[in-house]
């Protein structure tokens, strides 16, 4: 539970060995390398082996062979350190070069088959004609052309109908019609300027076209069906050569994979001399992996220290939870890791989550409606979300057994009670008016000892880190504990059991001591640190300290009324609910039954959701401000 344990590992060896070494270390798995940069821009004379990765413009150029050919490389084992980059490259761009010269004489033969099919159908347009189309476009006085115009341009040519020209629509499809237009050599140009602007695709008819328009159609279709055939060819050829690379490329994208894996892992090496190193954190249970994986390569060394070895490198930060607290770790994550030396909020976190909400939601058909819900996405859809749902669902059911609510109903579990238990009656009743200054009391001491614990657990953060003057001065400290702990338990004392516990000696120990210690913490603090107290004169300092510590004595309150919400959570859930009853009651027959099922719906998506973003606040803001900082590194190991 907490946070997992650390070792310091620092990895030695000859830079003529740097690959073999990098070869078994891209394998390790559990092992949080650190940066070369961050050693080397803090020691003089150590240097960095990053350098241009020459896989990754390789692997690019594989990738997009195998999309624009449709190649299903297979996997192979290729594991070779004596690589060669330029071969590999060379290989790969004569491939590409190979297969994209079949590609573009398939483009080339697609646009040539585009071009006769277009000539094909204006030809077809006048194949009833008995003439030679080469007699039709040598014409000494007429100029024709053969071509297609947007359906949208057609209507426009009644504003030209006074221009000298002729226009014969044949036949339309969804977009165009097909047509051809003549008109005399002395107004050429002026119809072709006309006809343009109405965005007229001239077709024209090949050289090789010959004859009447019968005789056209007949070499046209034969053209079509020789450079059809020219496509076949250069997809066998195709065929031929991406049959005959497959199994080089497989080799190549593997042995790629493998050198770049080595050439990031460099990122983590650091040269000094002849010798490098590379330095990192490992679990304890997890280290002797870590030597075994270097078992047989001689003239290396490996040191194991404890985690605090190196000062200039922080410690990262492994979560280590049970299977209750565990998923919660998303909500500690969300906020920020902890530091190595301080405490794992989670299973703090875990255990008032899941109370917090089950008070506030208290409902037991409801609850394990959520636990089955929960269940069903982390089982299925793996939703760390779906896991916290089941814990916080049970919370609500046993809750909602207490509350003696199913579905709404307040009432249905009572005989459970009763016969069964043989209790007077149901332990709590939530809409009982005079239960509520009871709930509402219980909420805010609740919170109150939620506050004092978080305080608890700042002052053993504290005590590890040595920071001692925090530790006794601060108002999350023990002068901050004493505080707020004699307030609430007086007030306790006071109202429950009518015990006077403020007096003039006790407010003097128990109030005015803290409040000077935390009034006088940062000149204290200064003053260890061999600083001048007041650096900008005590006017100054008592002025800000003033204000500082009536701020402080605001958020005691504030932070403490915040667990309000928690009653009134607990109420509106049971009102909501009653709203709902109500409503089954007025519709009455089979109808009550969709009132039932919808409603429970509408008050689970949207109170449950509610409840949840409010806890969270409280944890947040309540909580986690008084004990949890959330800045350390998280451990992010190779391989996970």
């Amino acid at each position: 539970m907490g946070i997992a344990k650390m070792k310091f590992i620092d990895l030695t060896s000859d830079v003529k060995q740097l690959d073999s070494v990098l070869a078994r270390f891209i394998d390790i798995r559990g092992f949080h390398p650190v940066l070369a940069t961050e050693i080397v821009e803090r020691v003089h004379g150590l240097t960095s082996f990053v350098a241009e990765n020459p896989c990754q413009p390789m692997l690019q150029e594989i990738d997009e062979i195998e999309k624009k050919f449709v190649l299903n490389l297979p996997t192979v084992e290729q594991r070779d350190i004596n690589y060669n980059i330029n071969e590999m490259y060379e290989y790969i761009m004569e491939t590409k070069e190979a297969l994209e010269g079949e590609l573009t004489k398939i483009k080339d033969a697609q646009q040539k088959i585009q071009k006769f099919e277009n000539a094909l159908i204006s030809v077809k347009n006048i194949e009833s004609l008995d003439i030679a189309l080469d007699d039709l476009f040598a014409c000494e006085y007429i100029s024709i052309r053969f071509g297609r115009l947007p359906n949208d341009s057609v209507d426009k040519l009644s504003y030209f109908q006074n221009k000298p020209y002729v226009f014969k629509a044949f036949n339309f499809d969804d977009s165009y019609t097909w047509c051809m237009y003549f008109t005399t050599d002395e107004y050429k140009r002026e119809v072709d300027n006309i006809f343009s602007s109405l965005f007229f695709e001239r077709i024209f008819i090949p050289d090789f076209v010959h004859g009447t328009p019968k005789e056209a159609v007949f070499a046209l279709e034969k053209e079509i069906e020789n450079a059809q055939k020219e496509i076949d060819h250069y997809k066998s050829d195709i065929y031929e050569i991406t049959c005959g690379c497959t199994n080089r490329l497989s080799c190549i994208k593997e042995e790629l994979l493998f050198v770049n894996r080595i050439f990031e892992a460099k990122k983590y090496v650091v040269g000094l001399g002849d010798k490098f190193s590379i330095s990192g954190f490992m679990p304890v249970e997890d280290v002797h992996r870590f030597e075994k994986a270097f078992e047989g390569i001689q003239d290396i060394e490996i040191e194991i220290n404890e985690p605090d070895t190196e000062k200039r490198i922080t410690t990262p930060t492994k979560l280590k939870n049970g299977w209750f607290s565990k998923p919660f770790g998303m909500f500690v994550e969300m906020y920020g890791v902890p530091q190595y030396s301080d405490i794992d909020p989670t299973p703090f976190v875990a255990i008032t989550y899941s109370l917090l909400f089950g008070m506030m939601f208290g409902d037991l058909g409801q609850g394990l409606v959520l636990m089955l819900l929960g269940w069903f996405f982390y089982k299925f859809k793996k939703m760390k979300l779906g896991a916290i749902g089941i814990r916080i669902g049970l919370s609500s059911a046993i809750f909602g057994l207490l509350y003696g609510s199913f579905f709404g109903n307040e009432e249905i579990l009572t005989p459970f009670f009763t016969d069964i238990l043989g209790l007077a009656e149901k332990p709590i009743h939530v809409m009982d008016g005079e239960f509520t200054m009871t709930l509402l009391i219980s909420a805010v001491v609740i919170g109150a000892l939620l506050i004092m614990i978080a305080m608890i657990m700042n002052i053993i953060t504290l005590l590890r880190k040595k920071d001692y003057v925090e530790m006794f001065l601060s108002h999350n400290g023990f002068a901050g504990l004493t505080l707020y702990g004699f307030i609430a338990v007086g007030i306790g004392l006071q109202m429950g059991l009518q015990i006077p516990a403020f007096n003039g000696l006790t407010i003097a120990l128990f109030v005015g001591l803290p409040l000077v210690a935390i009034f006088l913490k940062e000149p204290i603090e200064r003053k260890v640190h061999h600083h001048k107290m007041f650096p900008s004169g005590f006017g100054g300092f008592f002025v800000e300290a003033f204000f500082e510590l009536f701020e402080i004595l605001l958020s005691y309150l504030t932070n403490t009324m915040s667990f309000l919400r928690v009653g009134g959570f607990v109420l509106s859930h049971a009102g909501m609910m009653l709203v709902v009853t109500s409503l089954m009651s007025m519709v009455g027959g089979s109808g009550s039954i969709l009132v039932f099922v919808l409603g429970n719906i509408f008050v689970m998506a949207l109170e449950g959701m509610i409840v949840g973003i409010q806890v969270l606040r409280l944890q947040y803001y309540e909580m986690f401000s008084r004990y949890y900082k959330g800045n350390g590194v998280v451990f992010s190991a190779l391989n996970q």
